[in-house]
């Protein structure tokens, strides 16, 4: 479990670099933190779990997982941009918010679910 926490955490760095840039790049475009934080995590989360089936978990990436992690990952980023704007909070507490809880539960959505294993 160490060792997939560990590779899912270097891909998570990258991921985390991909979203912010985009999440700051969306967000000067004029776009409410909502839309610029599931614009960014989709661009982020793509690469990702693509990484992470062929690195971390060893599995094949197929469309049905892809659309499963996409779904899971994407409506969490999106509610935590909507609760941002509701509460009114700068964008870097959106982005650290929005990666410590994408971290853990995309990994525990990730190990025990998307890539539990045949």
């Amino acid at each position: 479990m160490l060792t997939f926490f560990a590779k899912y955490l270097t891909v998570g760095m990258v991921n985390t670099l991909i979203h912010w840039l985009t999440f700051f790049l969306v967000l000067s475009m004029g776009l409410m933190q909502s839309t610029a934080n599931l614009i960014a995590f989709c661009m982020a989360v793509t690469f990702s779990f693509f990484v992470n089936a062929r690195w971390t978990f060893k599995q094949q990436a197929t469309a049905w997982r892809y659309i499963l992690y996409l779904v899971f990952m994407g409506a969490m980023a999106f509610s935590v941009g909507y609760l941002a704007d509701r509460l009114g909070l700068y964008p870097i507490i959106t982005l650290i918010a929005s990666s410590a809880i994408s971290l853990v539960c995309g990994f525990l959505f990730s190990r025990f679910v998307v890539f539990k294993g045949e």
